[in-house]
């Protein structure tokens, strides 16, 4: 495959992933501000903020509405959910033919509905209603992907760009939110409660957690959960493992010699999380350790632009 068409192809994904991320943390944020409790607007903005990385022009001005807009509908802001979109269909625009019709035509759907009038109309009428249909388009998107598209080199390049984006996003959440997950007793139980399954919604994740678990909320059980586990699809250690499996099997249905480095780094962030405990992570310094998880998913993105994009011509000839 063309370096070209596997680096659009990782990129449309990835910024659907990042829109879909943006789209679910900005309707838990609002959900949670019509009970503020012990936290200010600005304070739930800024963890917002801080959660998507702290991308810039994104800095508190008193008028939360403006704010939200901005979030969604600024295609000039880098961390907007219309600027990710738009950044996706140009990358499957320029891979048209790697793709399905059905894949172009429901991306294509979702561009101009958050391009529309009647969606900025939505949004001030029913934000929670106009949030959900994006992240609907982006998930319809999905599965059309999975039941129209080869699964070859293309629709694995797809995969890796979404569990590594999903990685790297799960692990800024949690180290944002992970002092909010343990409480102390001095906060009311309401507040506490609240917090907690405001994590878990960010990651759609309350139902599963609950089979799990039951509806009995703990901190430490929390992070377990998003961290951990290794069936349920927005975890990290489910992500990570997915993200390797995504470069095995590109490496299949490859000619050129395996990148022993990156299955290395990212072997090694698979056995640490599927190696530790959760009582080892508490017991250590959890932000250090979700902020280590995020670096690796940074040096594993150099290396994957490394051997697949931008790969010298000495080492294509010499595989």
């Amino acid at each position: 495959m063309l370096s070209r068409v596997a680096d659009s192809l990782y990129w449309m994904s990835r910024y659907l992933e990042r829109a879909e991320n943006t789209t679910r943390l900005l309707d838990v944020t609002l959900t949670q501000m019509l009970d503020p409790g012990e936290a200010s607007t600005e304070a739930r903005w800024r963890r917002l903020v801080a959660a998507l990385g702290d991308p810039p022009g994104l800095e508190w001005n008193g008028d939360l509405d403006s704010m939200a807009q901005m979030l969604v509908f600024d295609g000039a802001n880098r961390a907007s959910v219309k600027y990710c979109i738009d950044l996706a269909r140009e990358n499957a625009r320029q891979v048209r033919e790697e793709i399905s019709t059905e894949q172009w035509q429901r991306l294509n759907r979702l561009f101009h509905h958050i391009h529309s009038a009647h969606a900025t109309e939505q949004f001030h009428r029913t934000t929670g209603d106009m949030l959900s249909s994006i992240v609907d388009g982006i998930h319809l998107f999905k599965g059309v992907s999975d039941t129209t598209m080869l699964h070859g080199q293309g629709w694995h390049f797809i995969r890796l760009g979404r569990y590594l984006e999903r990685a790297y996003a799960t692990a800024t959440l949690l180290e944002v939110f992970q002092p909010g997950l343990t409480l102390s007793e001095r906060e009311s139980t309401s507040y506490r409660y609240l917090e907690q399954v405001g994590v878990l919604r960010s990651c759609t994740a309350f139902e599963a957690y609950c089979q799990v678990y039951t509806a009995d909320l703990s901190g430490d059980r929390i992070l377990e959960f998003l961290l951990l586990n290794r069936l349920f699809p927005h975890a990290i250690l489910y992500s990570v493992e997915s993200t390797l499996h995504a470069i095995q099997s590109i490496q299949r249905n490859s000619n050129r010699k395996p990148p022993d480095e990156l299955i290395a780094c990212i072997g090694r962030l698979h056995a640490m999380l599927g190696f530790t405990t959760i009582n080892e992570v508490m017991t250590g310094n959890p932000v250090a350790f979700l902020h280590s998880i995020r670096q690796q998913c940074l040096y594993i993105h150099g290396l994957i632009y490394r051997y697949y994009v931008h790969y010298s011509i000495h080492s294509a000839l010499s595989a």
